[in-house]
Order: structure tokens, then C-alpha cells, then sequence
């Protein structure tokens, strides 16, 4: 069985193009998580909040993060994507959040292959009221459950390239010396 964070190339245009494996669909209320043991996917809770995922939610293969997960991704596609779709992403912003001490990165993508999407390259491009919608989703998705978290604003495309790429550096070095 081929696991999606270990086994997926993370892309052949790293860092600016890349694979997203998706692991919530746009619109979703229930929180899928990578079993990073197992390669399924498990089902982490269904959110507190009257609210849903306003992009697909995934991850780049072969990445590990800051908050020791691979790096996530949201992807504004026209279509709900189903879990474990793989889509050619092209990262357009960088969303910041701290969630329990730790610096919680999202790159902001879009589908390279939606054409109501792909022609964007900034994430001061969307309309104002989308970036809104994305970063008070993550402002207020948590609140029931009595967690707080910090949500900065959204951030250039330049600002997500050091993020990517520290993040498949950091994959290597865990890769080689075994994630804990």
C-alpha cells in the first residue's frame, strides 16, 4: 500500500507548484486527519462550531512542519475534492496561526487545473471577504471546544516559499533519523 506523506512526490515545480493531498473537502464539518502510522485517513472529530472547511484542507507529501505534521495547504478550487485526491497546487499566500504554543503554518493555493482559480498569484487578488471568510474560519473553528487560537493575516506567495521549502528539508532530516 503506497503511504500519501511518505510514498506521493511532493512535485516536479517545487517550491512555487506542488502536489496537495487532500484531506478535507470544501464545505466539510467533520475534521479528517493523516494517521501518519498508517497512511489512512482517521476521523479526528467532528468540528463544535456551526461551521465548515472554506477551501479543500490538505497537506504536501514529504513535508513535516513546525507543529511536527505535514505542512498544510488550503486549496481554493471552484469543487469540493474528495479526500485523497491529489491536486496540482500553486501557492499563492501564507496564513500563520499559533494553536497550542506552536507556529501553525497554511499555505494559501490555488487548483492549477481550475480555471476559475488558476489564473490568480497573489493572495491580495482573491476578493477581500474570501481572505476574510478563510482567516475567521480559523479564528472560530475551535472556540466551542474552549480552545483558542492566533490567526495572523495573510502573507505574500514570497513568504510561503521559505516555509515549503524548510518544511521538505525538515521531511529529509526527519526521514533520516526517524519522526517521533
Amino acid at each position: 500500500m503506497i503511504h500519501p506523506w511518505h510514498d506521493v512526490t511532493p512535485g516536479e515545480r517545487l517550491p512555487t507548484e506542488f502536489n496537495t493531498l487532500v484531506e478535507i473537502p470544501m464545505g466539510s464539518s467533520v475534521k479528517y486527519e493523516l494517521d501518519k502510522k498508517t497512511g489512512l485517513l482517521r476521523l479526528d472529530r467532528v468540528l463544535y462550531s456551526a461551521v465548515y472547511y472554506p477551501a479543500n484542507y490538505g497537506f504536501i507529501p514529504q513535508t513535516y512542519a513546525e507543529d511536527d505534521d505535514p505542512l498544510d495547504v488550503l486549496v481554493l478550487c471552484q469543487e469540493p475534492l474528495l479526500p485523497l485526491t491529489l491536486v496540482t497546487s500553486r501557492a499563492i499566500g501564507l496564513m500563520t496561526m499559533i494553536d497550542s504554543g506552536k507556529r501553525d503554518h497554511k499555505i494559501l493555493a490555488v487548483a492549477i487545473h481550475d480555471p476559475e482559480f488558476n489564473s490568480f498569484r497573489e493572495s491580495s487578488e482573491l476578493p477581500p471577504h474570501r481572505l476574510m471568510m478563510l482567516r475567521r474560519f480559523f479564528q472560530d473553528y475551535k472556540q466551542l471546544e474552549g480552545k483558542s487560537v492566533e490567526v495572523e493575516d495573510f502573507q505574500p506567495a514570497a513568504t510561503a516559499i521559505p516555509v515549503i521549502e524548510e518544511s521538505l528539508q525538515r521531511y529529509s532530516h526527519h526521514r533520516r533519523r526517524g519522526f517521533h
